[in-house]
């Protein structure tokens, strides 16, 4: 069979505005020649597009999973929310048992989590739910450990949300104890010199002292340090956590929640050494397969997603990235299932050793076209699914020049996936799961933006059969690609095909 190649270029977004847009610079000029030639459309990849509340930027985690299950996907953020909403939050069972464990050893309830309003990996409402929580049953003893952004939101917003949390403080118990950007507390490069100092901080009180949160970012600002970047930092006098203490941990994504959970829960743990303490661990979500303590909300099942029905056919699959997107074109793009589906094959490469990607923004993206390619031209699989992360982890970085180098990196591989793809008669699908490098400065601001955007994707299919496109979402990539083997979608995939006539 001819093989089928979707490439996701991750943070490939399309914007009219020519300031800040990596992609309008003339670093891509095989792509934007595809654009015009061969049959593309757009695909909104955000909000309720997606299955995140309306005016909600999309991510890389939500993207793939859209991507993979061919139907919008109602995700975690909106779940959440409409539990608050209806009330059943404040029943759940297992955040209760973290609660009644405070009360019956009067010890510390720990709230831990990213404090911002994005939606990315957590949201801000649902910590002001938990104080909310904290005060119905009379708790007075809350130590919140917050973790900045500085990446999907502002560089430089800290100090707003820090000041909505301690407005909500005036109503509810808790106090902050602790402050660590995303840089330390969310790293899931096994960077895990980075994640034991936030466990220091969180865990131990050791570390960098500081007496307010607020005097704590200041600090970090006139070193020229980001909310992403703070160092973990301890506050108030905060002494670190005691036996029978309860922490929930409030991150609803699971990629970025994985190590520090790792450090604070395992039994057996090598990485750095700790002082285990005997805890009781709340997870709003299943972080990882085994994970030792209570687990709030759970993801809904997804049967017949595109890996499925492409494993029924007994077809075989090969998926690639680096490590920053190998999750997900695996874990997520497969509906958050770890195992792979019957010949499915899958091949990481190493993301490059740096602090930050605009120190080396091609990333591994050569490494992985040579891999591709050589696969490509042994005419074994049937299905290619890549990932290229450059787009996205260098737009982070809020670096444009950067960008430029990341984006024109990608360009030239692409052009070899393309070309290696025509010599096999076969089809590739270029497509994206949300925007960032197109809106590096924001439009109505001026200022650097280092977050994703609000705006659609391009789609483009390189084949002799298919000529024209309509306009979608990214739950339609799935059905089309199925289509295009002659394979009838499952009546589950509610995604329809962007090929027209």
């Amino acid at each position: 069979m001819k093989p089928v190649v979707l490439v996701i270029l991750d943070g490939w977004g399309i914007s009219k505005y020519k300031k800040g847009n990596a992609l309008k610079a003339g670093k891509t000029p095989f792509i934007t020649k595809l654009r015009k030639t061969d049959p593309t459309s757009k695909l909104k990849c955000f909000g309720q597009y997606v299955g995140l509340p309306k005016g909600f930027q999309g991510n890389s985690e939500v993207g793939h999973i859209n991507i993979g299950a061919g139907r919008i996907v109602s995700q975690m953020l909106e779940i959440i929310n409409k539990k608050i909403k209806d009330k059943s939050f404040f029943h759940d069972k297992q955040i209760l048992q973290a609660i009644k464990n405070c009360k019956k050893y009067n010890s510390t309830l720990h709230l831990m989590g990213m404090l911002s309003d994005k939606g990315v990996h957590s949201h801000q409402a649902h910590l002001f739910a938990l104080l909310k929580l904290a005060k119905q049953h009379n708790l007075t003893d809350v130590k919140i450990h917050v973790f900045t952004d500085g990446r999907d939101c502002l560089p430089k917003s800290a100090l707003t949300y820090i000041s909505q949390l301690n407005n909500q403080l005036k109503s509810f118990p808790g106090e902050i104890a602790t402050i660590s950007g995303r840089y330390y507390a969310m790293d899931r490069d096994k960077r895990w010199n980075r994640t034991e100092k936030a466990y220091n901080a969180i865990i131990n009180a050791r570390g960098k002292h500081d007496s307010t949160p607020k005097k704590a970012v200041q600090s970090s600002y006139k070193k020229g340090i980001t909310d992403e970047f703070i160092l973990p930092t301890v506050l108030n006098g905060y002494n670190g956590v005691n036996k029978k203490d309860s922490l929930i941990f409030f991150n609803y994504r699971l990629d970025r929640a994985r190590q520090l959970t790792h450090a604070i829960t395992d039994t057996f743990f090598k990485h750095f050494k700790r002082r285990k303490v005997k805890l009781f661990f709340t997870a709003f979500t299943p972080y990882y397969k085994g994970i030792l303590g209570k687990i709030a909300f759970r993801e809904p099942k997804i049967p017949n997603n595109l890996g499925a029905v492409l494993a029924k056919h007994r077809l075989k699959q090969f998926r690639i990235a680096e490590t920053e997107k190998y999750a997900h074109v695996t874990f997520f793009f497969n509906s958050e299932k770890e195992k792979p589906f019957k010949r499915e094959t899958r091949y990481i490469i190493p993301s490059p050793k740096v602090a930050t990607y605009d120190l080396k923004p091609e990333m591994s993206a050569n490494k992985i076209t040579k891999k591709l390619v050589s696969v490509i031209n042994n005419d074994f699989y049937d299905v290619i699914i890549v990932n290229y992360a450059n787009a996205d982890m260098v737009g982070h970085t809020g670096k444009l020049n950067a960008a430029l180098k990341a984006v024109n990196t990608v360009d030239s591989c692409v052009k070899q996936v393309v070309e290696a793809v025509k010599k096999q008669n076969g089809t590739t699908i270029i497509a994206a799961d949300h925007g960032n490098c197109e809106e590096m400065i924001e439009p109505k601001t001026n200022k650097v933006c280092t977050s994703h955007s609000l705006n659609p994707v391009y789609c483009t299919i390189v084949s002799q059969n298919v000529k024209r496109l309509r306009d979608g979402v990214l739950a339609d990539i799935a059905p089309t690609l199925l289509e295009i083997l002659k394979i009838k979608k499952p009546k589950q995939m509610t995604g329809k095909s962007l090929i027209m006539g």
